[in-house]
């Protein structure tokens, strides 16, 4: 066995011009849909000049906002190597939940149980997401039941139970507390924005800085390495569907302020677009890959497409099809941008 020894002065290469270094291919697929979002705006303007107007663009932020704050819980799931379909009835039964304790018995269109004051509604929502979001963790990782099957199982009871508290019918009766963040503006943009922005750069954060955020790729790329690493997989786990149930619900609280009632569908059929966001914007459905830059830029992708398409003039009944060919169009562009191979 040959012995290493320190490199000296004498051994060191001639000095010559730094060279930068370059970017990893595989970080490229982070910024795949960029050239998407580019050419859907050209095709926006081309289709109709009010697509490049400021009321126009923050109103597909705004509206960008409930719908990427389930993104954003679903992406930390899959990057865990788990999934969570339930998201899509959370964002509606937290609110009705929270409603049903607070708001009166009498007085209005819906008999609620007055138990708690009105300013209560938006924590009481927050924690019906974390108690979905404990259940599920509860059935996945002590009773073992495969995830897909039990937050399908959730999503149908979920939905089921908000339709019986609503009794089929939308509350309009919000709390001021409630739609506050929903309604209010903040320099001049919608707050639900700049709070979903920094819900985004802090999951960034901590996923590419915290060790535990770390962690989650080592989970989902591999649970039995990480557990012999010592990383406690289950607990982290736990935690992350927790958060993404509190997200779910607070996209909730967004959502019914912004429109300013819980209709008794709010959340139907979600689930697909969340996947498809986060799937376009490079979140491996297999666990241990993508970050949430390429999850936000799949959420304004596909509100791009149907912002276009609805001043487009394209007949409703068209639009799911052509919402489904434009995220196939965009999974082509991402493909062959970043270099990589989609799985």
């Amino acid at each position: 066995m040959t012995e290493t020894t320190a490199p000296t002065a004498a051994d060191a290469p001639p000095a010559g011009p730094v060279r930068r270094p370059r970017i990893a291919p595989g970080r490229w697929r982070d910024f795949s849909l960029v050239p998407v979002i580019l050419l859907l705006g050209v095709v926006g303007f081309i289709v109709s000049p009010a697509f490049l107007t400021g009321d126009n663009l923050i109103g597909v932020v705004q509206q960008s906002t409930e719908l990427g704050l389930l993104v954003l819980g679903e992406a930390l799931v899959l990057i865990s190597g788990r999934m969570d379909l339930s998201l899509e009835s959370t964002i509606g039964l937290a609110p009705v939940v929270a409603l049903w304790l607070v708001l009166p018995a009498h007085g209005g269109r819906f008999a609620g149980l007055g138990l708690l004051p009105s300013w209560t509604a938006v924590p009481l929502c927050l924690a019906v997401g974390a108690a979905i979001g404990a259940a599920n963790g509860f059935l996945m990782l002590r009773l073992r039941v495969n995830g897909f099957i039990a937050t399908l199982g959730m999503l149908t009871m979920l939905r089921g139970l908000h339709l019986g508290l609503s009794e089929g019918r939308s509350l309009a009766d919000v709390p001021d507390s409630f739609a506050y963040l929903g309604r209010t503006s903040w320099l001049g943009v919608p707050a639900a924005v700049w709070i979903c922005l920094a819900l985004f750069a802090l999951g960034g954060a901590a996923l590419g800085y915290l060790r535990h955020g770390r962690a989650l790729y080592a989970i989902g790329g591999n649970p039995e390495a990480a557990r012999a690493a010592g990383i406690r997989t289950d607990r982290i786990t736990w935690t992350v569907l927790v958060l993404a149930g509190v997200l779910a619900a607070f996209a909730g609280v967004l959502y019914t302020g912004h429109y300013g009632a819980v209709s008794a569908s709010q959340g139907s059929g979600w689930i697909f677009q969340v996947f498809a966001a986060a799937v376009i914007g490079g979140i491996s459905l297999k666990g241990g890959r993508g970050t949430l830059f390429g999850a936000l830029t799949g959420v304004l992708t596909l509100q791009l497409v149907i912002n276009v398409m609805t001043l487009g003039g394209v007949p409703p009944l068209w639009t799911q099809f052509l919402n489904g060919a434009i995220i196939l169009l965009a999974l082509v562009v991402s493909r062959f941008t970043s270099g990589e191979k989609q799985e």
